[in-house]
C-alpha cells in the first residue's frame, strides 16, 4: 500500500540565476484578469496541450529523447503517459477557482484589512538581490523569485511562477523587445523546444511575456520555428542586448532576435548535444560553446561557420568566460577536470582535476581576480586561486545538498555564491565563502576590482582589463539582414502580457517578519 504522505521521489534545483541589485521594481506589479481573459488563456492552454499530445503521439516510439537517459531515475522518459501520474501536479487549470462575481473559496477576507502590510512584505528593497531559482518536485516545475540582503542576512521567495514544462537553464536579461525602458525579464530553457520569457516585476504570471520558437500545427499549415529538441542552456548578449543564444540537444546553437522573436542564425558545426554556451562578457559576436562531442568552441558569429576548436578530455558540462582576463576561459568536463584556455593558443594553458565526478557549476569572483568556486556531482563546493597561471585548492566544503547541480556568483557580492543540489529536503542555499578562515587567509587582502563600464573598456579606460581580442574581432554582431527574408507566416508573434495574484494561493514565500536570518 501506497504511503501518500511520503515525500515526492523527485525533488531538486536545476538552475539558478542572480539579479544585481536595484533592477527589480521596488513594488512588483499585480495584474487583476478578467472572467474572460482567464477563459481565453485556459481556452489557448488545453489547444496547445492537444497540439502537443498529437505530435508526441505522432513521433512517440521513433525518436528517443537524447537526454533522457540522464534523468533515467526520475523517468522523464515517461512523464506524458497519463497512467504513469494519476495525481499530475499543478495545472493552470486548477488554479481557475472562482470568477467574477464570486470570492474565492478559500480566501474568507471582506477585503476591508489594511493593504499597507501587504505592500510593504511585496517590496524589494534597492540593497536586494533577486535569484531565480528553477525548481522540479514531483511533476510540478516552478520559477522560484528569491530575495536575497547581505546585510540583513535575510534569504526568502517573493514570489514564484509555475512553469509549463521541467526547466533546464534560466537566463537573466535587461532587455525588454519594444519597450524604451530596460526589463527586467526571466528566459527559461526546458524539456520543450519552445524558450519561455517571464517578467519577474509581474506576480502571478500566468503565462510568458513571449515565446521564443513554436511547434508545427499541421491542422493550421503553421512551420516549426526554433529547436527541435529540449534547451539545455541560454546566454543573452549584454553588448548586443537584442540578441539570445540557445544550445539544444538538437545539436544545434540558435542566435534568436529578441526584437523580432525570430531565428537570425543557426550554427550546426557539432556531432553532439550542445550542453553550454556563454557570450564574451565585451565581445559581441564572440561566443563560447562547449558539446557532447568533447569539443569546445570559439564562434566569431559575424562570419559563417568561423569558429576553433580545443578538444578535452571528457564531454563538457560548463564554460566560463574569464573576465580578468578576456582571451581566456574555463572549460569543466563529465570526467570531474577543469581547462584553462587561451583563445590565442592550440593547447590548455592548465589542466586540474577538480572533482571525483562532473563538474556542474564553474563560477568566478565578480570582483577578487583569481578566485574560483567549482560545484560537481560528488557534493563538493571547492574554491580555487588561479592567479599567475598555477591554481591551488583554498578549500574543500562538502555541501548537504547532494550532488550539486548549478552554481552561480552574485554579480555584486565578491565572495557570495548560490548553489542548487538534489537533496529532497534541502536543495538550495547561499553561501558566503568569507566566512571559512581557509579563504580569508587567502583573499582577504587581495586587491577587489571594482566594475569598469563597458564604455570605458572600449576606450581603453580599463587599463590592463580593456579587450582587444584576437583577429580584431571587434565589431557588433549584426542580425538586421537575417530578420527580412523571415515569411511572414513563420514569425513568433510577441504574445500581449496577462498576469493574475490569484489571492497568492500559489505564492509560496515568507513575509518579512517571518525571514530566516543567517547563521
Amino acid at each position: 500500500m501506497d504511503n501518500e504522505d511520503a515525500p515526492s521521489s523527485v525533488n531538486f534545483i536545476p538552475c539558478v540565476k542572480w539579479v544585481r541589485k536595484g533592477v527589480a521594481k521596488e513594488i512588483p506589479e499585480k495584474v487583476q484578469l478578467t472572467e474572460e481573459e482567464l477563459q481565453e488563456i485556459l481556452n489557448e492552454t488545453r489547444a496547445e496541450v492537444r497540439t502537443v499530445e498529437e505530435d508526441d503521439s505522432g513521433n512517440k516510439g521513433t525518436q528517443k529523447n537524447p537526454i533522457s537517459d540522464a534523468f533515467d531515475e526520475y523517468h522523464f522518459d515517461q512523464y506524458d503517459d497519463e497512467d504513469t501520474k494519476p495525481n499530475a501536479g499543478l495545472f493552470i487549470g486548477d488554479l481557475a477557482l472562482y470568477s467574477s462575481g464570486h470570492g474565492d473559496p478559500y480566501v474568507t477576507l471582506d477585503g476591508s484589512e489594511d493593504d499597507d502590510s501587504e505592500k510593504e512584505d511585496d517590496m524589494i528593497n534597492p540593497k536586494d538581490n533577486l535569484i531565480l531559482v528553477g525548481h522540479v518536485e514531483a511533476d510540478t516545475s516552478i520559477l522560484e523569485v528569491y530575495v536575497y540582503n547581505e546585510e540583513e542576512g535575510s534569504l526568502y521567495v517573493h514570489h514564484d511562477l509555475l512553469l509549463p514544462a521541467f526547466p533546464l537553464c534560466i537566463e537573466w536579461l535587461n532587455y525588454d523587445p519594444g519597450e524604451e525602458k530596460p526589463g527586467n525579464l526571466c528566459a527559461v530553457g526546458s524539456m520543450s523546444p519552445v524558450i519561455g520569457v517571464w517578467d519577474i516585476d509581474i506576480v502571478g504570471c500566468l503565462e510568458p511575456v513571449f515565446e521564443l520558437g513554436h511547434r508545427a500545427n499541421k491542422k493550421k499549415g503553421i512551420a516549426r520555428c526554433g529547436h527541435r529538441d529540449a534547451v539545455l542552456d541560454l546566454s543573452w548578449n549584454t553588448n548586443v542586448t537584442h540578441v539570445m543564444a540557445s544550445g539544444s540537444a538538437d545539436q544545434t546553437v540558435l542566435l534568436w532576435d529578441l526584437n523580432s522573436g525570430m531565428v537570425a542564425s543557426t550554427l550546426s558545426s557539432f556531432e553532439e548535444k550542445v550542453q553550454t554556451l556563454q557570450w564574451h562578457p565585451f565581445e559581441g559576436q564572440t561566443l563560447l560553446v562547449g558539446s557532447c562531442d568533447k569539443l569546445t568552441r570559439v564562434f566569431d558569429c559575424r562570419v559563417e561557420d568561423s569558429h576553433r576548436d580545443w578538444a578535452v578530455n571528457g564531454e563538457v558540462e560548463c564554460v566560463l568566460w574569464d573576465h580578468f582576463n578576456p582571451f581566456n576561459f574555463l572549460v569543466g568536463t563529465n570526467s570531474g577536470s577543469i581547462h584553462y584556455i587561451d583563445c590565442r593558443s592550440d593547447t590548455s594553458l592548465w589542466e586540474l582535476s577538480a572533482h571525483t565526478k562532473e563538474v556542474t557549476g564553474l563560477a568566478l569572483s565578480s570582483q577578487c581576480p583569481g578566485m574560483l568556486m567549482t560545484a560537481g556531482g560528488d557534493a563538493k563546493l571547492r574554491t580555487w586561486d588561479i592567479l599567475g597561471g598555477k591554481p591551488s585548492l583554498v578549500y574543500d566544503q562538502q555541501q548537504k545538498l547532494g550532488a550539486l547541480l548549478c552554481l552561480d556568483a552574485c554579480p555584486d557580492l565578491p565572495f557570495t555564491v548560490c548553489i542548487g543540489g538534489e537533496n529532497k529536503k534541502h536543495n538550495f542555499t547561499v553561501v558566503d565563502i568569507m566566512d571559512i578562515s581557509a579563504v580569508q587567509n587567502r583573499f582577504a587582502d587581495r586587491k577587489l576590482v571594482g566594475a569598469i563600464k563597458l564604455e570605458e573598456r572600449r576606450e581603453g579606460g580599463g587599463g590592463s582589463t580593456s579587450v582587444e581580442m584576437a583577429d580584431d574581432m571587434i565589431e557588433s554582431l549584426s542580425l538586421e539582414s537575417k530578420d527580412q527574408d523571415q515569411p511572414s507566416s513563420s514569425r513568433v508573434t510577441m504574445k500581449t502580457f496577462q498576469s493574475s495574484h490569484l489571492k497568492n494561493r500559489h505564492i509560496h514565500r515568507r513575509k518579512r517578519g517571518m525571514i530566516k536570518k543567517k547563521k
